[in-house]
């Protein structure tokens, strides 16, 4: 056990306590959520007693040790803060109850956070991987945690708290630098096609030899295969394994087979619309579905590398989504799904130079694009070692050597 400290019951410092609540048809609800690996308490769109029927559900108290009874032994794992209070959450998230004149309930969730913890909540998970595993109540009550001094206990807190700050504080920062860094990308793409060269931009459909979504989509087996929005990335074509059904297939026009290098446009689903991918699966024949639309370059009109810059840079971006039907900064209208319909796709504006000028620009926007390259992977290098930094003051503090 961590430092040699002596240990107790989690029964005996922390037992489970239940606050049923009998939800009022009328009245709005919001209940809790439990992020894995120490990551926290987040809160779910409210909902009416009516919605929550007969689901049974318990009221959460500020300073409750929560687990969430399905991946506890993933770190999902909390403590109810203010910003709780009047909560509910399921059966399946349980509520502990400290007894602070033995233990800081914060301590107790780092350590059920960090590796040892962990692993005595999965010891008490009995079943299979994921969803197949749940924490037993009687085994929570059982497991035997570290217990030094309440004195030692606030110290330890005290102490990861203060390395968690920091850490935080990298972690903003990071995040503002990509962000800045984004603005700075997209500012370069504006001055690129300014909104003056719109006026007399020729429309998509006029610049392509072939812009259509997708008809057919009924999945079965078939040497077809069948590219859905999942497929199309922003930037970044991810290879399909879905097959059109036989018969399905056989209806595909020659036309909406897709050719490597074709434009592949999102035009539905909220947090897809609008992102754009080369197509790039070499050996396979395939088609998009209704939701993924085409778009082959004309090469006697555009270069198709730039069609594809332009559409992908911020111009380009904004012409798409704010052509959809809909709102698309909010995430779904009332229960229908943003949409980016062909005909205004068709008439999306694409600023035409000489072929000379359009290749200059890719040349340029690729060395740009592998210079936010190289910054977007070293500050992925960065985030793997940031979070590795938690759990590594963690590691120190039940070693006693914080």
């Amino acid at each position: 056990m961590s430092a040699g400290w002596p240990t107790a019951k989690m029964g005996e410092i922390a037992p489970l306590v239940r606050r049923p609540v009998l939800p009022e048809a009328d009245k709005l609800y919001r209940e809790i959520g439990i992020r894995s690996f120490g990551k926290g308490v987040f809160h779910k769109t409210p909902t009416t007693g009516l919605e929550i029927g007969s689901k049974r559900v318990f009221a959460v108290e500020p300073g409750d040790l929560l687990f969430n009874i399905v991946f506890a032994w993933e770190g999902a794992t909390a403590v109810a803060t203010e910003s709780e209070r009047g909560m509910i959450g399921s059966h399946r998230f349980l509520t502990c109850v400290t007894d602070h004149r033995k233990a800081d309930a914060r301590f107790l969730n780092y350590w059920f956070t960090h590796t040892e913890g962990r692993e005595r909540l999965l010891q008490a998970s009995p079943g299979g991987a994921g969803r197949n595993r749940t924490l037993g109540v009687e085994k929570l009550a059982a497991i035997r945690v570290p217990l030094p001094s309440l004195d030692e206990q606030c110290h330890i807190v005290a102490r990861i708290e203060k390395l968690a700050v920091k850490v935080d504080e990298v972690v903003a920062l990071k995040s503002q630098t990509k962000l800045e860094t984004e603005k700075l990308l997209a500012s370069y793409e504006m001055a690129i096609w300014p909104e003056g060269m719109l006026r007399d931009a020729p429309p998509l459909h006029e610049v392509t030899a072939y812009l259509s979504r997708g008809r057919q989509s009924e999945q079965g087996e078939s040497e077809h295969y069948l590219v859905k929005t999942q497929h199309v990335q922003m930037g970044r074509y991810i290879p399909t394994a879905i097959r059109l059904a036989e018969h399905i297939a056989r209806k595909v026009q020659p036309d909406g087979i897709l050719h490597q290098g074709d434009i592949l446009i999102a035009c539905s689903a909220a947090g897809c619309l609008g992102r754009v991918a080369r197509y790039a699966d070499v050996g396979k024949v395939g088609s998009t579905d209704t939701h993924v639309a085409i778009a082959r370059a004309n090469p006697d009109v555009i270069d198709p590398d730039y069609l594809y810059a332009y559409l992908r840079g911020a111009q380009g971006q904004y012409q798409l989504r704010s052509r959809e039907r809909g709102d698309w900064q909010r995430e779904k209208i009332s229960f229908r799904l943003t949409e980016l319909n062909l005909a205004d796709l068709k008439n999306v504006p694409v600023p035409l130079l000489s072929k000379t000028e359009q290749r200059h620009i890719v040349k340029l926007l690729d060395n740009m694009y592998a210079k936010f390259a190289d910054m977007v992977a070293l500050q992925t290098e960065t985030a793997v070692e940031l979070d590795s930094m938690l759990p590594a003051i963690l590691d120190k503090a039940f070693k006693g050597e914080l």
